[in-house]
């Protein structure tokens, strides 16, 4: 599949049957913390384990793809209750969804695995003393970047939540009582700084799927805009900080595009940006404009380690109709669960390159006759499918029909500059912030934006008047261009939901656009009729944690 990715699932087979050992209650006498460390190897591996856990089809495979939605971009078609990703997208879920349980409980085996690792190589022989082997601090500062990643999802999907930094070794130290979100903040930014500081930047000859400094460091910018934004407390409330602590978060998104600036390597993929879709459907790495990418590899196609990314995600395909035999030269199958909000077709320009990648209006059939698959355009709009990932930029042919090779992308370097822009915008630098947007649009082939050309593009009959933002100034006019771009560039990619969460209105983001979307869309897009203000902006803990866990005192987040 991709250059170094066999080699490190071979070394993830070893670590994934020993971490799990190792997360029992009582583990084998062999794999106890005191006998695990003992060689370089051996800590490599239990990074390798915690890569592990993020590669689940449960976890980043498929179950984290219903947590991301439903925004104003994109929903999940079908409106009978299942007890899982329909009920997540829609906001009827319960505290008993099946995917809710499994999404936490791997969050929590991560981050136990991420503990096990620290405190594990922390206490190896070349790590102590006054110069440490570097390949040790190294291994880590990628293992706190993982603890920071797994923490900040805790934090956004739940809140106020169970958390520590020490290892579960026993039954009694796994439950917690409740931890207050900004003690969670502070053990993150701790975390990532540890990591930016010991991880080197990458080059051409790294893979953005294991952690480096460009990848702390443009978590650290998303952590400390979500920081800065609101956030839903335990009494139903969502606050966010006093404008000093809100100044401080912004300057400190600046400082670290500043050291993006100062190293030069990160930058918008050369090939532009369809190839730089068709490159992760295809499985190329690449390490200048991906930070950082969740990888997904199954020798035989089973669904471990393996991901639904192009198939649950992406265009219909119907299943091809040929014996195993023959299975290397057909697409495989595409299930195609989430449906794309249709007007953001006409929201683009045409000369916009992002337009038909965002949007695919057409699926594959299959015909018996020759043995193929056909292409179909779709006239009716409800099924018009997020387009970033695909079977037929693919290589041809499947292991599984469902399952795939294709990695997430959670991290590229437009969503850092978008974020710049962001700081700089809040920070009363607002042409500075103009011209960090306008980069991303130059790569896209859309005009730029100015005070000049804002009404044309940006307001009605374009695209919709947006009430819940103010844009008298011209803070206001950027703060409604980034609502835009940020869409047009980012759709689908897991951070579009918790940008308007945070910006404060996405409920009313979701009505706006259930109310003006094409009449065969609307019913199956009910999100904006059934999110709750001051209930939907966080996910239940699980029913099974609150009835094991007595330290949370039967207690769930509001209004569940």
């Amino acid at each position: 599949m991709k250059a170094n990715h066999c080699i490190l699932l071979l070394i993830a087979l070893f670590a994934h049957s020993s971490c799990s050992d190792l997360l029992t209650e009582e583990p084998a006498s062999y794999y106890k913390k005191e006998n695990f460390f003992i060689s370089p190897a051996n800590a490599e591996m239990s990074i390798i384990g915690i890569y592990d856990v993020f590669a689940k089809l449960e976890h980043y495979g498929q179950f984290e793809m219903a947590f991301h939605s439903s925004d104003d971009t994109y929903y999940i078609q079908g409106t009978a209750t299942d007890n899982t990703r329909r009920d997540i997208s829609h906001y009827t879920l319960s505290s008993a969804n099946q995917w809710v349980e499994q999404v936490w409980s791997h969050k929590y085996q991560g981050l136990d695995r991420a503990n096990f690792a620290i405190s594990g190589i922390e206490s190896m022989e070349g790590y102590k003393g006054d110069t440490p082997d570097p390949k040790l601090v190294k291994l880590v500062a990628e293992a706190k970047f993982l603890r920071a990643f797994l923490a900040f999802d805790l934090v956004k999907y739940w809140g106020d939540v169970p958390f520590k930094t020490s290892y579960s070794g026993d039954y009694e130290s796994a439950y917690g009582a409740r931890v207050a979100r900004e003690l969670i903040y502070d053990q993150i930014i701790d975390d990532l700084n540890f990591a930016k500081a010991n991880l080197a930047w990458a080059d051409a000859g790294s893979s953005p799927e294991r952690a480096t400094q460009g990848a702390a460091r443009g978590l650290l910018m998303r952590i400390l805009l979500q920081r800065a934004g609101y956030s839903l407390q335990m009494d139903g409330v969502s606050t966010r900080p006093d404008d000093t602590k809100r100044e401080e978060y912004f300057n400190a998104v600046i400082s670290e595009w500043g050291a993006f600036q100062e190293k030069g390597y990160h930058g918008f993929f050369n090939g532009g940006y369809l190839e730089l879709f068709k490159g992760f459907s295809h499985g190329t790495l690449n390490s200048k404009e991906s930070l950082f990418e969740i990888a997904f590899h199954s020798a035989d196609g089973s669904s471990e380690d393996s991901g639904n990314w192009a198939t649950y995600n992406g265009p219909a395909v119907a299943p091809p109709n040929v014996p195993a035999s023959d299975a290397l030269n057909h697409m495989g199958r595409a299930n195609a669960f989430f449906r794309v909000v249709p007007e953001w077709k006409d929201f683009f320009e045409e000369t916009d390159e992002r337009r038909d990648v965002m949007v695919c209006t057409y699926q594959y059939n299959w015909n018996n006759a020759t043995s193929s698959h056909v292409k179909v355009e779709n006239s009716n709009k409800r099924n018009w499918y997020p387009g970033k990932w695909r079977r037929e930029w693919m290589p041809l042919g499947y292991k599984d029909p469902n399952n795939t090779d294709v990695n997430y992308c959670n991290l590229r370097y437009a969503d850092v500059v978008l974020m710049a822009a962001e700081a700089y915008n809040e920070l009363n630098q607002t042409a500075t912030a103009w011209s960090l947007l306008n980069s991303v649009r130059i790569r896209a082939g859309a005009t730029q934006i100015t005070g000049a050309n804002y009404a044309d593009l940006l307001k009605s009959p374009k695209v919709h008047d947006l009430p819940f933002i103010d844009d008298a100034t011209e803070a206001g006019k950027f703060r409604t261009a980034l609502y835009w771009e940020r869409g047009f560039e980012l759709a689908f990619e897991g951070q579009r939901k918790f940008d308007l969460i945070r910006w404060g209105f996405l409920k009313e983001a979701l009505v706006l656009f259930n109310g003006k979307t094409d009449s065969r869309v609307r019913t199956n897009y009910p999100a904006g009729n059934n999110f709750i203000k001051g209930k939907h902006e966080l996910f239940p803990i699980p029913l099974d944690e609150i009835q094991v866990n007595s330290k949370l005192e039967g207690k769930n987040n509001p209004q569940y």
